[in-house]
């Protein structure tokens, strides 16, 4: 285990602490005279860096967006990867390897690529499907003030749907057939299965999905990043993580490492938050 325990270490321990350790640090210029100068320096400012993200608006609207993006999507994308699995795991399908390696596919193209490809479509001068909506009568601005959210919601429910897909296929073929013959003996329906047996069985699979689904929605970057470019209403705080990387590279003041390690730990601390309420909840209703 050395070789994945020092990797693990390189790749995400470390940064981890880092990102803790430059939080308390932030940018200032000492030096200089009465005309400028000076150089750049990290001076140990203690939580005022989380201060700064805590006291933000530019924070908390970007964490509502996040929020209700979250709670719109995440339901919407398990319920569809379900549906599918459900489907390829009963009896209608045939060449069920075609169907599954089709739902899985956009899941390997890369993020910022599955954004670009989505931006040409949502653009009104030259996209096939808002010409072809257009042609029926049907108006649609994708990058709406109103509409924006949900054009980034259906990027990720793309890309990720078949990936819960197979969570959920993985689950559903290590439910032992016993149960079905003695259901279909004991005259059970197929939908009777379905929702009797299958559903039951999925439960684990399903809290699995919801909280890495959470996790990576809190994570909102790559969509708007790049929906930006084609849509100058989207600010550069618009989510927590445009926010964190702006704040990087200098953009938004105050500027550098430090408080945008501020921003993703306060970030990090509210998706784990999120994580738990629903576990336990979960739990709560498994117990009952």
């Amino acid at each position: 285990m050395a070789p994945f325990g020092i990797l693990f270490a390189i790749v995400f321990i470390i940064p981890i602490f880092y990102a803790i350790y430059s939080s308390f640090f932030r940018q200032v210029t000492e030096g200089g005279g009465a005309y400028g100068g000076g150089e750049l320096v990290n001076k140990f400012v203690g939580f005022q860096n989380f201060e700064y993200v805590l006291t933000s608006g530019n924070f908390w609207s970007g964490v509502g967006r996040v929020l209700i993006y979250t709670l719109i999507q995440v339901p919407l994308m398990i319920i569809i990867a379900l549906a599918l699995a459900m489907v390829i795991d009963s009896f209608v399908v045939k060449h069920i390897t075609g169907f599954r390696l089709g739902y899985f596919l956009p899941y390997a193209i890369p993020g910022v690529v599955a954004s670009i490809i989505w931006v040409y479509l949502y653009n009104g001068q030259i996209s096939p499907i808002v010409k072809g909506l257009a042609a029926i009568g049907i108006n649609v601005d994708f990058f709406s003030k109103n509409v924006v959210l949900a054009s980034m919601a259906n990027i990720t429910t793309w890309t990720f749907t078949g990936y819960n897909m197979l969570i959920f296929l993985a689950a559903l073929q290590a439910i032992p057939h016993e149960l079905y013959e003695a259901a279909r003996i004991d005259g059970a329906s197929g939908w009777q299965i379905s929702m009797r047996i299958k559903l039951p069985n999925v439960r684990s699979a399903a809290l699995l999905s919801m909280l890495l689904s959470i996790v990576g929605t809190i994570q909102l970057f790559n969509e708007p990043q790049i929906m930006q470019t084609a849509d100058p209403g989207i600010s550069k705080t618009y989510t927590p993580m445009m926010m964190a990387m702006n704040t990087s590279q200098g953009t938004l003041t105050p500027g550098g490492d430090g408080p945008a390690s501020a921003v993703a730990i306060v970030m990090a601390l509210i998706a784990g938050v999120l994580a738990m309420i629903y576990a336990l909840v979960e739990r709560k209703a498994n117990e009952q």
